[in-house]
Formats: C-alpha cells, structure tokens, sequence
C-alpha cells in the first residue's frame, strides 16, 4: 500500500473569492487536497466548496491583521475526485479591507485500500523570525505508510520557504519535498507554502511539530494532513438457514484507529438501525460481526457502517447489494434466529382507538381521550405442512418478549411488522396436513436493540465437527473470523 504525490494545480489569489485549477491528469480515485492561506480583519473561515470537506483550519500568529503583520488562517478541503470534477470555489466575506485568499490544489494517488482517510492539526508561530516552527494542537495518529501534506500561512510575502519538516514524538519521517511557494501579493499580502512527505516508520497519537527556514522573518500558522490508505470495508452475505439472514463483517478497523461503529440497513434511501450495532465501541478490534435476521424480502438491499475515528472524525462504508428470496411468507422470532413459512390468508382491518371517556355534563356530551393507539387486528395465516405448522407452534411457544415478526414474500408496506400476539387459535383439518391460525396482534416496537439477532452458534460447529483437529484442518490457514463468518447452514 502506497500514497504518491501525482501532480500540482496552478494558483489562485483574490480579495474574496478563488477557484483553483485542479492538477493536469487528475483522475478519479484521487484525493486532491486544496490548501488555502487567508486573511481577514475578523479571521474567517474560507467557504466549503461543493462536494468537498474542510478537513481542519487554524488561523493564528498573533497581532493584529495588517500589511504583512498580524495572523494568517491556513485550511485543509479534501476531495475523492470521481472524474469530470469541477474546480471548487471557495470565498471569504467580501468588503474587508486588506483581505485576501489563495490556494493551490494537489493530487495524491493510492496503490491499493477501499478508499482514503485523513486528519487535520495545526499550530502557530507568534515569535517573527526566520525559524519558523508551529506545535499542533491536536494529536494525530501515525504510522507507516502516512503521508503528511504540510500548509504554511505566513505573514509576510516575502518570507520564502525552505527545509520544510515535520517532527513527532517516536514517528521517523522521510524527505519532505516542497511542492508549492507562492508570494500572495493581494491585499495585505500572505505567503502560501506547500511541501509533502512520509512516514517510513513508527506508530502511534502524537502531536507534530511543522517547521520550516524563512527567508525573512515571519509569524504565521503551519499545519498537517495526515492520509492515509483505508482499509475498512464491509461484506455482506446470505446465510443458508431458514427464515434468511444476512451476515454483516465488517474488518480493517485497527489500520484506520476506529473506536467506534453503528451498522445500518439501506432499503431505497432509507436506512434503519440493524439489532445491537448502534454506536459499538470497536476500540482495539480488526473485525465487527452481525447478524441481520429482519431484512425485507424480495427487494435490494444494502448495509453501510459509520466509522468514527480516534479523533472523532466519521467515515462510512457501504456494501454490495443483496436479495433475500423466499417462497412463503413468514413468520420469525429474529432475535433467536427460528421461524415458520406461513400464507398470510386474511387481513381485513386493523383498528386503532384512543381509549377515550366519555362523560355527560349538563346536557352536553364530553369526551376526554388519549394518543390514538397502535393497530390491532386478527390475522389468519395457513400453514401447508406439518413441518411447517410445527415450526410456527415452536414460535408462538417461545417468542422474546411475546413478539413476533411477520413477513411478506415480496415486502409490502403495512404487512412487514412487529407484533406482539397476545392469542393464537390453531385449526386443524382431519384430512391433510393444512392448518389454519387465527392470530390476535397489537403492532409494537420492534425487540430492544440490545438483544442481538441470533446466527450460527458453537453448538453449530460441534454439529458440525468431531474434534478441536477436524476444526484446525478445515480452518488452516485460517483466523477465528474465518470461523465466525462461515456458513454452517450450507
């Protein structure tokens, strides 16, 4: 896995407003990185531009803005280029005497990873001289394989740029290379310095130490981008069981310092929370396993986890798309993972009402009532078989928290519920296998999230294998996540 440095876009300066050019060759997959220096009377942020995120900022320097005098802001927007991108405009409030703006964008490619991750710190130097050094604020974490794209913001234009470094606590970094430095002779003037490097070795959360040699003396703000390769990504299959699953793993958490995760089912746009994985404290884990055993049937869908980082910083991945099909309807107790193929055969109505009082006082009629409830109704589903009857007695018998989760074959809205089933009436017939079940429901939340759907369990594996041997030679070369995500159902 390797960042390189691609190529440099021409540089933009105004009183107010840019639009950078990005790199000749820029290509999608590639991160470009704008970095902008401004100054402004009440320091502001320079706009986000569209499709783009501001990665981190810092104005500082100390004094008060002015003719090559007083603070400098520096800024990080990154960008993953798709292809055909636009060049980004960004703008700082107009009217402010003596403001400026400029950037310079840079492109990055990767060799390998799902996709990129950054993080941002800066720092000042409030001491005008020709040794410029700038501690950041925030600790970043390091490790092999980093690239650290380095912006300066000075205050004088014409304090050029040289032996631009970056220094950290038990990090070793190798060349760093100046890629931009440009006068800024708009306004009160500004100098934009640009430089990138690496990490050749070392690990860990430090803050760094940006400096650099002037040519003449200057205050300014210096600052870091971290990037770095991701490697997370999220695998969804099916499972060969019966009522369907999907196993969700996701892995490459430990590279990217993840330390927390929230899994989420998609269906059209919309997304919906899948059973205890809101908010997962992942710290010091690789891999994340779950099971969603309340997927739609007969419709795509896909999973996308939110990552966040040891800084605080989100991420989110998605998954291939996937298809559960069935040849009945259902009726499942998701959380232990059983459930029964049923027709649904009738559901006339469902009836709300708001448990209302209803009083006669002088000669006038007063009702007094409640929220209007959950729907309750009477459904009548047929089982076809005595495998299949028996299933759904199983369910009925042992239901987590009294309810139930019922499925149509091809999801219909109003149909796909959770119910709590507070009377089953079961009628046979003498003359073959087909029963009938009336069943008395109230719509309810769906079981807490706290209770993780069930999937294969290690009763599953001792079905499946006769020794700790069997298991060590059909898992060699393996790892335990390998035996968490295989399907014993198949």
């Amino acid at each position: 896995m390797t960042i390189s440095y691609s190529a440099v876009g021409a540089a933009a300066s105004h009183a107010d407003t840019i639009t950078p050019a990005l790199p000749a060759g820029a290509a999608a997959g590639q991160l470009a990185v704008l970095v902008v220096v401004s100054g402004h009377t009440d320091g502001s942020t320079p706009s986000t531009p569209s499709g783009w995120t501001n990665a981190g900022s810092l104005s500082g320097g100390g004094g008060t803005f002015g003719a090559g005098t007083g603070p400098r802001r520096v800024t990080f927007f990154v960008r993953e280029l798709v292809g055909g991108d636009a060049a980004p405009t960004t703008a700082i409030p107009s009217g402010s005497a003596g403001s400026h703006i400029a950037g310079r964008i840079i492109s990055l490619s990767r060799s390998a990873g799902t996709g990129w991750r950054w993080g941002a710190a800066a720092g000042e130097d409030t001491s005008s001289g020709t040794g410029f050094s700038a501690v950041s604020s925030t600790s970043l974490t390091w490790a092999a394989g980093d690239v650290a794209v380095l912006g300066y913001g000075l205050a004088s234009s014409s304090a050029s740029v040289s032996a631009e470094a970056i220094a950290a606590t038990g990090i070793t970094y190798g060349t760093v290379t100046e890629r931009v430095d440009d006068s800024i002779a708009t306004g009160h003037t500004a100098r934009l310095a640009v430089a990138t490097g690496s990490v050749s070795s070392g690990s860990g959360t430090q803050a760094a130490t940006v400096s650099a040699t002037l040519a003449a003396a200057s205050i300014g703000v210096g600052g870091v981008l971290r990037v770095r390769e991701a490697s997370a990504a999220l695998a969804v299959s099916a499972q060969t069981v019966f009522p369907p699953r999907n196993l969700l793993s996701l892995t490459g958490m430990l590279a990217e310092d993840i330390t927390t995760v929230s899994l989420s089912r998609r269906v059209s746009g919309a997304l919906t929370a899948v059973r205890a994985s809101t908010d997962v404290d992942v710290t010091g884990q690789n891999a994340l396993v779950r099971v969603d055993a309340e997927q739609p049937f007969g419709v795509a869908v896909d999973y996308q986890a939110v990552l966040t980082d040891i800084n605080g910083v989100q991420w989110s991945v998605t998954s291939a798309q996937i298809t559960s099909t069935v040849s009945s309807d259902v009726i499942s107790d998701a959380v232990r993972g059983i459930g029964a193929a049923v027709i649904i055969q009738s559901w006339p109505s469902k009836k709300r009402d708001r448990g209302a009082s209803v009083y006669t006082v002088g000669g006038r009629i007063v009702v007094v009532s409640r929220p209007r409830s959950g729907a309750q109704a009477t459904i009548t589903v047929r089982t076809m078989t005595t495998a299949d009857g028996d299933a759904l007695q199983s369910v009925l018998d042992s239901l987590t928290e009294g309810v139930l989760l019922i499925r149509k074959q091809t999801t219909m809205e109003g149909v796909d519920n959770h119910l709590a089933v507070v009377a089953d009436t079961e009628d046979r017939r003498w003359f073959d296998e087909m029963r009938y079940w009336q069943l008395e429901a109230y719509e309810t939340e769906p079981w807490p999230d706290a209770l993780e759907a069930a999937g294969f369990t290690l009763q599953d594996i001792a079905d499946n294998f006769t020794s700790l041997q069997d298991l060590a030679d059909a898992f060699t070369p393996g790892t335990l996540l390998d035996i968490a995500t295989f399907d014993f159902g198949a």
